[in-house]
């Protein structure tokens, strides 16, 4: 009788197998190390003249790397047989505080079959500056350190508390300080952070003491970073909440005035150099109007319309063919005459005027008559 086993444990049964066969073809093991923060494309190594094989095996034997976590960091370039950078690899976000940090994958061959162990250790960068745990960097809020006006000198007044995510050397830190309001008065500890006074304390002293502090590593580049320390000298805190209260008031308030003024400026200015303008402008073109009105050389010519008719008159032709009509007791002895302009032996005739030129013929013919009262006058210009 023949027992068949189910579809799981005929899965199991196949995986172990290939794991064990994988196993005993395993050809030898690599290594390489590389820094961190190589950019993408960067060279890692020749598996193919590590391995002492021709690079178009790869090729023919589909080669392929096979690893979970590590096949997006690492690529392999079958045609040149090179192990190549396929993602920037930051060592703190891959391994964190974890020393040393690693990529460990396989790169697999078919035809025949081999297994081979790549390993590749991330060489730490001084990428990181140092991160200030303590005291607490506050925009807003302002934290003070008390010390009494009895202290002695070596009183430990605080601590800085830094620390850097980088490993080995470039994560040692120092301590210096930078920019002391008194600085006979405090010292920093170079390896540890402690600000401890270095003389006693004395009524003298100022109530508000600020202390700058710069933390470097010992990478290469150096990286830093500041922390502001503020220092209250007094015996009671009331004391200490009323000063530094107006102090941060203050500040605050002056902040604000100085902004404010400094705008009010700018506008002001802009107001003033706006106005200036116009006026000067305005200024220029009334006179330059005024010179051509009143400096003008030109004649002034009279302009007469065309068909010009003297409306206080009775006439009713053009300008050059006005003339008035008035009746006297002896109309025999009137007379018409006209006035031709320009010359006497010239009547100068318009189509238009066809109509008004027969109106004088008649009005002529009434005039010799021998009872008509009319009497023509010429007109006077």
């Amino acid at each position: 009788m023949i027992r068949i086993s189910s579809g799981s444990t005929l899965k199991r049964q196949v995986r172990a197998f290939i794991l064990v066969f994988l196993i005993e073809a395993t050809v030898c093991q690599i290594r390489y190390s590389v820094p961190e923060e190589m950019r993408k494309g960067s060279f890692v190594g020749n598996v193919a003249e590590d391995l002492g094989i021709d690079a178009k095996r790869l090729k023919l034997g589909s080669a392929r790397i096979v690893s979970g976590d590590s096949s997006e960091y690492i690529r392999l370039d079958v045609d040149k047989g090179t192990l190549v950078v396929g993602e920037i690899i930051d060592r703190e976000q891959l391994c964190g505080q974890t020393s040393p940090c690693s990529l460990n994958f396989e790169m697999i061959m078919m035809n025949p079959m081999q297994l081979h162990s790549v390993t590749i250790t991330l060489r730490d960068q001084n990428d990181n500056p140092p991160q200030v745990l303590y005291p607490v960097q506050t925009g807003g809020s302002l934290v003070a350190e008390l010390v009494p006006r009895s202290a002695d000198v070596g009183y430990l007044v605080t601590k800085v508390v830094a620390v850097d995510v980088d490993s080995g050397q470039n994560a040692w830190l120092s301590y210096k300080l930078q920019k002391a309001t008194d600085r006979a008065l405090f010292e920093v500890g170079s390896q540890n952070g402690e600000i401890r006074t270095i003389r006693q304390v004395t009524d003298k002293d100022a109530v508000k003491q600020r202390l700058s502090v710069i933390v470097e590593d010992n990478g290469q580049p150096s990286r830093s970073a500041t922390v502001v320390v503020n220092v209250a000298v007094a015996d009671s805190f009331p004391e200490v909440l009323s000063e530094f209260t107006d102090f941060t008031h203050d500040k605050e308030y002056n902040d604000n005035l100085t902004f404010y003024l400094v705008l009010a400026l700018a506008v002001v200015s802009f107001l003033f150099i706006t106005c200036v303008v116009v006026i000067i402008s305005v200024k220029i073109y009334r006179w330059r109007q005024s010179r051509v009105l009143y400096h003008s050389s030109l004649p002034v010519i009279p302009y007469y319309p065309p068909r010009y008719s003297d409306t206080l008159g009775t006439g009713t032709l053009q300008h050059v063919y006005n003339y008035e009509v008035c009746r006297t007791t002896d109309s025999r002895k009137s007379d018409c005459k006209f006035n031709g302009a320009g010359s006497q032996n010239v009547l100068i005739m318009d189509p238009s005027a066809t109509g008004t030129m027969q109106r004088i013929q008649s009005e002529k013919s009434i005039l010799d008559e021998p009872d008509s009262p009319l009497e023509v006058r010429p007109l006077s210009y």
